[in-house]
């Protein structure tokens, strides 16, 4: 069989099953580390709940996804997960999913394993949003897990570092309310109003304009140059606050 035949008959095996997302849909891609309570608690003596090393490695991560050949128009990490918003018109690998899903997951292993000097890996899922209030609805419900997490990440670090064992902190935390997590760490010198925001709401990488100077090459006037640049948020807002800051970032990435 030549050569030809032969690749003909067997790439129909890689490719029956492939999706593509269809056009005008908006893609937002998660990441999720895998197996990172061991990497960062076990392998690794990252400090709990939160490590600024830790929360530094993740937002590089975002820039390097961002600038890597995709289209992103505004990325976003809390915790162990990142998420990229696309231009709604990114055509990259086709918009074939089972490229995408590979591609991103291999990039951010890659980046975040450098950092950290071990390996480390991510997968990937990717919504396809029809509308713009569903990508803020996206982002607002990540927005809201982050403080979710939070809350119940500081309390049960608190109980942690007094003594208590893992399923006996998890077993006090089972079913308490929100302002019984908040009052039991006001109890021990800890306002969770008070902690850093990124660690509550997560922390957002968007494009930004810019002007830079420079010199006309031919008269040597100065003059002003229109450049983009990305710039990290470590101080997000909230809920309807939130949903408008997304809003206004749906425009097409550089």
């Amino acid at each position: 069989m030549k050569f030809n035949e032969l690749d003909q008959r067997m790439r129909v095996f890689e490719t029956a099953h492939d999706h593509c997302v269809l056009p005008g849909l908006w893609m937002v891609a998660r990441l999720d580390g895998r197996g990172f309570t061991k990497l960062t608690k076990e392998t690794h003596s990252f400090e709990a709940p939160f490590d600024v090393r830790f929360r530094d490695y993740m937002v590089a991560t975002v820039q390097h996804m961002m600038q890597c050949g995709f289209r992103v128009s505004y990325g976003y990490t809390e915790s162990d997960e990142i998420s990229l918003l696309f231009d709604q018109e990114s055509s990259g690998f086709g918009r074939k999913l089972r490229k995408l899903h590979s591609v991103l997951a291999g990039e951010a292993s890659a980046v975040f394993s450098l950092q950290l000097g071990t390996p480390a890996a991510f997968d990937c899922r990717i919504s396809q949003l029809p509308t713009a209030n569903l990508i803020c609805d996206y982002f607002r419900w990540r927005n809201e897990d982050a403080a979710r997490n939070a809350l119940s990440a500081h309390c049960y670090w608190l109980l942690r570092k007094q003594g208590a064992t893992a399923q006996a902190a998890t077993k006090t935390l089972s079913g308490l309310s929100t302002a019984a997590k908040n009052e039991l760490l006001f109890q021990h010198g800890v306002n969770f109003n008070e902690l850093p925001l990124w660690q509550k709401r997560g922390i957002g990488v968007y494009w930004e304009d810019y002007q830079r100077e420079g010199e006309n090459p031919l008269t040597g006037a100065p003059t002003l140059a229109r450049r983009r640049r990305l710039r990290v948020e470590l101080e997000l807002p909230m809920r309807d606050a939130y949903s408008d800051f997304v809003r206004a970032l749906l425009r097409p990435a550089p």
